[in-house]
């Protein structure tokens, strides 16, 4: 399965997110350094985020992305 690094954007409506597959690789490895690299290159004030998932498909990968997460809710002894 490939590993997709999507640039994201949200959107006016908290429910909406814009994707961009920037690349797509087969090792995770070269996904990973990838992808940070691009984040090390944002300007801090940027409203983009970058991220990487694995999927079968990149309409797998942009579903999995664009699916509303809530926060996890940080433990005691994680704070």
């Amino acid at each position: 399965m490939p590993y997709y690094v999507f640039e994201m954007k949200d959107a006016e409506l908290a429910i909406l997110k814009q994707l961009k597959l920037i690349k797509e690789f087969e090792k995770f490895k070269d996904a990973k350094k990838f992808a940070h690299e691009q984040r090390a290159a944002l300007d801090e004030n940027s409203d983009i985020t970058i991220k990487m998932t694995l999927a079968d498909n990149q309409l797998m990968a942009e579903e999995m992305l664009m699916e509303h997460r809530e926060k996890p809710i940080a433990m005691e002894h994680e704070k």
